[in-house]
């Protein structure tokens, strides 16, 4: 019994190899298409958001101006990026190319996530849990973009427009500016995620509507240390910028989390009555 076991464990554990295979394999084929292109993608991308024409700061202006907030309007971003280590440009090639290889290759790394899982879940479950890999993808695509073209360009505007004196002049090296971009767009891609999370603690039993609504005060406080956390610049802006989304995901889980026990308590009482009416 303890030999079978063992071989189902193992059969197991050989059908996980395959599924990582295939989705490093993917990542690796992303990540050469993007280093092929690494030039375009420098310039049109990932120092699009360092440009005062981002469409970012066309919308802060506007916004700017129906405030009556001039200090919005974008129309300098005092500083230089640089190389100081030898293998910095080339180190720098190959993260930018891996990040965007993960982003792209995402939606498939999800879906052999699921291809993994799927089997070991019952009928209902697997009802119940169609199109997740869509809803994931698509949340994960969602906050990439929101960290991209909202997150970034205000991080960026905030640190190169700081000073505490003008005779310090904003050099910045080319290894802060990709690691900090990454960071803001993948902790977005991530944190987005929280609705599914929400979704999936529901269905197990852990996370009940009740109990989110209970802790609602709390969750603000966490919220806005992951503000702070993903946001390296720390400015109250950034702040509410990144904390509005992630509240109001945190809201939209919570009536997630009550149609989850809503139809959960559906079903066991369907189920219920069905057992009474056979007895």
């Amino acid at each position: 019994m303890s030999k079978e076991k063992e071989m189902a464990f193992l059969d197991h554990l050989e059908e996980l190899r395959w599924h990582v295979v295939r989705s490093v394999a993917v990542i690796f084929i992303m990540m050469i298409l993007s280093f092929v292109f690494i030039r375009e993608i420098f310039d049109y991308v990932i120092f699009a958001p360092a440009k005062i024409d981002f469409p970012a700061f066309k919308y802060m202006c506007e916004l700017g101006k129906l405030f009556g907030l001039d200090e919005l309007c974008v129309t300098d971003l005092p500083f230089k990026i640089q190389s100081r280590n030898m293998t910095g440009q080339f180190m720098m090639s190959l993260t930018a190319s891996f990040v965007i290889g993960l982003i792209a290759a995402f939606p498939y790394v999800a879906w052999e996530i699921w291809a993994f899982i799927k089997p070991g879940l019952q009928n209902k479950e697997v009802k119940y849990s169609k199109g997740a890999v869509f809803a994931i993808s698509f949340l994960f695509m969602a906050g990439v973009l929101f960290g991209y073209y909202i997150l970034s360009p205000i991080t960026i505007w905030f640190l190169a427009t700081y000073s505490i004196s003008p005779l310090i002049v904003n050099e910045f090296d080319i290894t802060s500016y990709v690691s900090t971009i990454s960071s803001l767009v993948l902790g977005c891609g991530l944190l987005f995620q929280f609705p599914m999370v929400i979704y999936f603690l529901s269905k197990i039993g852990i996370v009940t509507p009740e109990l989110m609504r209970k802790y609602r005060k709390h969750s603000i406080v966490v919220i806005l240390i992951l503000g702070a956390v993903i946001t390296p610049s720390g400015d109250p802006f950034s702040l509410t910028v990144i904390s509005l989304p992630l509240y109001f995901l945190f809201e939209i889980s919570i009536y997630i989390s009550s149609m989850v026990v809503k139809n959960k308590r559906k079903a066991e009482a369907e189920e219920l009555l069905a057992d009474q009416q056979q007895n």
